[in-house]
């Protein structure tokens, strides 16, 4: 689960280095791109390891409709929000996504939060509060508030895949419904992406995008939820809020304010403390608070 938000976490850096035209007018296109190659990837993997493809998208029924459904808003609402404002709002209204989760899990799944794991969402979100009230990109006003609106949707989302996962994970195999949230994301954009106008850079950078910033990570993390609850999966998804802005500002020059270097700490200090606390305790004691 610490390889998904390190790798979701390279799409603010990638994003700034296509041409500016696709940045300044090309969002829809540049979701499309990626959400295509997102599926191409999860079906490449499924055909290659499971030797079916779209057949195993049609066995997730229901809880896979949701699913995918949930991915993609979460794949088309992310990229969007990220061409109207910048990686690091986008990454902080994204860091609500464990107290969504938690509270989510709590009414549908009855799901018992050890309180290490309330102490330490409660701490990430204040640590995201202290670099929200600095680095809100000049004021949540224009693009900016359009694209963090956007943007609260993905923790929305992700809360409902993650308890939809975690329901449905003894009966039915959801990493499908990945592919179905590129097609689904996919076919959305397309009306809104024409005239194409990508380069080729353009399209080899998406390319990289669609494979190792979505489509392997995202299948890592349906995996991982077979062995995580919803709100450590959350919680640790957090590292890419962290991460996020550091690949931005080492590769393309968003420098970020002490206040995000700050803030980023108190949530790292979060993230190593719930873990370091759970492995003290003994995998039956974990079971039987949970």
């Amino acid at each position: 689960m610490i390889v998904v938000p390190v790798l979701w976490s390279t799409a603010g850096v990638v994003t700034r280095h296509l041409t500016p035209e696709l940045q300044a007018q090309g969002r829809y296109e540049v979701t499309f791109w990626r959400s295509l190659f997102a599926a191409l990837t999860v079906l490449v993997a499924l055909a290659h390891l499971r030797r079916e493809g779209f057949r195993a998208s049609f066995a997730t029924g229901i809880p896979g409709l949701v699913s995918g459904a949930m991915w993609a808003v979460m794949f088309s609402a992310f990229m969007l929000a990220l061409t109207l404002t910048t990686t690091a709002n986008t990454l902080l209204v994204l860091s609500v996504a464990p107290l969504v989760t938690a509270i989510l899990a709590r009414l549908v799944l009855r799901v018992r939060i050890p309180t290490r794991t309330w102490i330490a969402i409660v701490a990430a979100m204040v640590g995201m509060g202290w670099m929200f009230s600095q680095d809100a990109g000049g004021g949540p006003t224009g693009n900016h508030l359009v694209g963090m609106l956007i943007a609260f949707s993905v923790p929305l989302a992700s809360a409902i895949n993650l308890v939809t996962l975690q329901k449905s994970r003894a009966q039915v195999d959801l990493v499908p419904s990945v592919l179905l949230g590129g097609v689904f994301s996919a076919i959305l954009m397309l009306p809104f992406a024409l005239p194409l106008r990508a380069t080729p850079t353009d399209i080899a950078l998406l390319a990289a995008l669609g494979i190792f910033q979505l489509g392997v990570p995202c299948m890592l993390m349906v995996v991982a939820t077979r062995s995580l609850t919803a709100p450590e999966v959350s919680l640790l998804a957090l590292l890419e809020v962290v991460l996020g802005p550091l690949w931005a500002w080492l590769g393309a020059g968003e420098t970020p304010s002490a206040s995000t270097l700050y803030g980023g700490a108190i949530v790292l200090a979060a993230l190593i403390g719930n873990e370091l606390l759970g492995l003290r305790r003994p995998a039956a004691v974990e079971r039987a608070t949970t």
